[in-house]
């Protein structure tokens, strides 16, 4: 078992550390058919793994200046009845149907990276938002200084990720990093870095509303899947300032793609 768990857990430790979202929703895919957990018990899994990984993992970010903790903060707990509705509604779905909605969930994920690579390649353009995104002021917490309409984007795009994180048991990552960088001007490796605290949060809080529920978890699994990842983390956050972000990006993107095609085809023929 540990052959399967080990390489993919340093996949989605490298791609939380790398790119800062994204990298989680390959866990339950890989926990419900790759090691035969029942999906209810792989999306709360889910939370245990990416949430351990993400503390451990925003440290070699925060030592490289690369997160704005009190923003991270304030984002997870904007999130926090969102992530008890999606609780909530997580345990009131049929399990075949979770597995079905996750599938697409995973497509949506690949073309929001492939959105953010093309973007990225724009803005490194000469005349692009990079040079503008680099100067872009340290934005303090008291207040956040942004517009109403940014606020609004901000507070909406919160709410979905921490309904998404306790629907799906995934990070949300890939929702929050162009929220910061669009709402509070974070430049893209300051994003990064602040996406794990606030996926941290997210974790924590969906975690906490599943614990009521009649789950049952596989601490070994967890245990070995969370110190993959985590070491997975911290290959990634080296990664961040010697490998291209876009061809990351890239590779993550197919990878997303396939799983997402075999999950669609397992869970519909369960229709059948």
């Amino acid at each position: 078992m540990l052959a399967v768990i080990l390489p993919i857990g340093l996949v989605v430790g490298v791609a939380l550390g790398a790119l800062g979202g994204g990298g989680s929703i390959v866990t339950v895919p890989a926990l419900v058919y790759l090691l035969g957990l029942d999906p209810r018990s792989a999306t709360t899994g889910s939370l245990v793994i990416v949430g351990v990984t993400t503390l451990i993992g925003v440290v070699p970010h925060l030592r490289a200046g690369r997160v704005r903790p009190g923003q991270g903060v304030v984002f997870g707990l904007l999130g926090v009845g969102g992530a008890f509705a999606g609780s909530l509604m997580s345990a009131a779905v049929p399990q075949n149907v979770l597995l079905a909605a996750f599938a697409v969930l995973m497509l949506v994920v690949a073309a929001v990276m492939t959105r953010r690579r093309r973007a990225a390649a724009r803005a490194a353009a000469p005349g692009g938002r990079e040079a503008e995104l680099r100067e872009a002021p340290m934005i303090s917490l008291r207040p956040f200084r942004c517009g109403c309409q940014a606020v609004a984007v901000l507070v909406a795009t919160a709410t979905a990720v921490g309904m998404l994180t306790g629907f799906f048991g995934v990070g949300g990552g890939f929702a929050v990093v162009p929220a910061l960088v669009l709402a509070l001007r974070m430049p893209m490796p300051v994003a990064v870095g602040t996406s794990l605290v606030v996926i941290t949060v997210n974790s924590a809080s969906s975690l906490l509303f599943r614990l009521g529920q009649d789950v049952s978890l596989d601490w070994g699994v967890i245990a070995a899947f969370s110190a993959a990842a985590v070491a997975g983390s911290f290959l990634g956050a080296r990664i961040t300032s010697r490998v291209r972000p876009d061809r990351l990006n890239l590779a993550f993107t197919v990878l997303l793609v396939v799983v997402a095609l075999y999950t669609a085809v397992r869970s519909i023929s369960s229709f059948l």
